[in-house]
């Protein structure tokens, strides 16, 4: 298979974890953008990257470049995006992909008018134990799901300028750890859900703070998630079907599931994968997309997931400011 050129925009954490597993595939990446130049050129000679860009809009540019990881703030996605894919490039963007379905369709779009691969960087959709568990399900191994279960908890401290609380940083619970509730969710369930409702506590700054929602589809297979900002919860996920229940802790980058058969309540502890390795397998899949020998980036999924973190905020009343200002704008 072809080699492929990345570049980051966005030399954040999650940056510094792709260039360490380009590291472990014995690679480095190609280019790196950054808001402040001269955090890139950090960045560049901590990892051996040749290529430092001055501005975002030459990643987008340059030839040489085949497939860009964006991991900048969710509300600047969308203009991002857009650039990249005009431009012929391969895009995996951090969660939450974009704000809102509105924009996810239009990048969706213009990914489909220039054949190029977009996809979310949802790393459960990549890890071998997720893998298996779905061959499993598929087979029949479990019977029909019936419910989900999912807890994420990050304690953040009242900093209201920070991107966890900020609403001009796209902050809030729901786009930042739900959305890896969501997947979960989504992972299991046969159909998307249809149905939704929801509860919601506001951060001082306006931004939902803490949630807890309650979801099923038109095969009647239900879900829960709590999430909070505010409290530390584990990172569990649970789902129960007919002839067994899935336990799985710290379930974004899990490498271990307890499955319990109902039968006789005897334990299978299944182990695959490194949470460790979790950008690897990430990687792979996405080359592997590009390359056209495999497609296992779930845009279906994210987009399933995109209509729904929407349509609970439309409930709401929540919009972030750029959504407040193009909604005054079409209203004018």
């Amino acid at each position: 298979m072809k080699t492929y050129n990345w570049a980051v925009l966005g030399c954040g954490a999650i940056a510094n974890e792709l260039a360490q597993a380009m590291e472990k595939e014995g690679r480095t990446i190609y280019g790196v953008a950054n808001r402040t130049y001269e955090n890139g050129v950090r960045f560049a000679e901590k990892y051996r990257i040749s290529k430092v860009y001055q501005k975002a809009e030459e990643i987008f540019e340059d030839d040489l470049v085949d497939i860009i990881y964006l991991s900048t703030p969710h509300n600047t996605h969308i203009p991002y995006l857009r650039e990249a894919l005009k431009h012929g490039k391969h895009v995996l963007c951090e969660k939450s992909i974009t704000l809102n379905a509105r924009e996810l369709a239009e990048a969706m779009g213009l990914a489909l008018e220039h054949q190029v691969v977009l996809a979310e960087a949802m790393t459960l959709y990549h890890m071998p134990l997720y893998k298996e568990l779905h061959k499993r399900m598929k087979r029949g191994d479990f019977g029909s799901l019936r419910m989900v279960q999912m807890n994420f908890g990050s304690y953040k401290e009242y900093d209201m300028n920070n991107r966890f609380f900020n609403p001009s940083l796209a902050g809030g619970a729901l786009l930042d750890i739900g959305v890896y509730a969501l997947a979960f969710i989504r992972w299991f369930m046969s159909q998307a859900p249809d149905q939704a409702a929801s509860q919601v506590k506001l951060a001082p700054s306006g931004v939902d703070e803490q949630a807890g929602i309650l979801l099923m589809n038109p095969a009647g297979e239900m879900a829960t998630a709590a999430i909070t900002l505010h409290a530390k919860q584990p990172k569990r996920g649970m789902a129960a079907f007919e002839k067994a229940y899935v336990e799985i802790y710290d379930y974004p980058r899990a490498e271990k599931a307890v499955i319990t058969y109902t039968e006789d309540n005897h334990q299978e502890i299944l182990e695959l994968g490194k949470t460790a390795d979790a950008l690897v397998y990430e990687i792979r899949d996405m080359e592997q997309a590009v390359s056209g020998s495999g497609n296992e980036m779930y845009l279906d999924y994210t987009w399933d997931v995109m209509k729904i973190m929407t349509q609970i905020r439309n409930t709401w009343g929540f919009l972030y400011p750029e959504e407040r200002a193009e909604a005054e704008g079409m209203c004018r």
